[in-house]
């Protein structure tokens, strides 16, 4: 142990791919206040750089397991370009995601229609709506008015629809988009909402 302690990164990642484990400890030791320092200084968050920390040195793990590391430099800057991706990730996700703090007092997240229970009203204009497309189903040609049928109220596949009724599925798919496209022309024309 005390000679392997002595051992130059590159030496200890050779170690590391030919099986030994106590090789990749002393490379975790040897960087793991640096690299975790460095990520907590960015996301300023402890569970997010503990999180970025346990994926930066899995994905050394991986690569050196699967004999992808190639030596171009020195380790300490490679782990360091690993972590340093892996922070710009988490905030490009971050991003993407907008999330918005439950604590903005403008903005109140559990206010919110989709979670609450269904008051009477909700349900007559549920209802009002199911009748209304039921009206409109009922009002499209026999070939759409079916293939919505067995679609929606009989959850058949458009393999099931196509053999049920002789056609092929570009059939079945093409009076389906036509089907829908009929229904909501009629809805627009007669001021039918088909959503609350």
């Amino acid at each position: 142990m005390q000679k392997s302690v002595r051992l130059t990164d590159e030496a200890l990642v050779a170690s590391y791919a030919e099986g030994s484990n106590e090789a990749f400890d002393i490379l975790l030791n040897r960087y793991r206040s640096k690299i975790f320092s460095y990520i907590f200084h960015i996301v300023k968050n402890q569970d997010v750089a503990d999180d970025i920390f346990q994926e930066t040195f899995v994905k050394i793990i991986m690569t050196i397991k699967q004999g992808r590391y190639v030596e171009t430099g020195k380790f300490s800057a490679w782990v360091t370009r690993i972590a340093r991706n892996l922070v710009i990730d988490y905030f490009r996700q971050e991003k993407s995601e907008n999330l918005v703090s439950i604590d903005n007092d403008d903005v109140d997240l559990l206010n919110r229609r989709d979670l609450s229970d269904s008051t009477i009203e909700d349900n007559m204009v549920q209802t009002q709506i199911c009748n209304d497309i039921r009206r409109l189903i009922h009002s499209l040609p026999d070939s759409q008015r079916n293939v919505i049928e067995m679609r929606f109220y009989q959850n058949m596949s458009f393999k099931e629809i196509a053999d049920a009724t002789n056609v092929s599925i570009n059939t079945a798919l093409g009076r389906m988009r036509y089907a829908l496209m009929h229904i909501r022309k009629l809805a627009k024309e007669n001021n039918i909402a088909l959503t609350f």
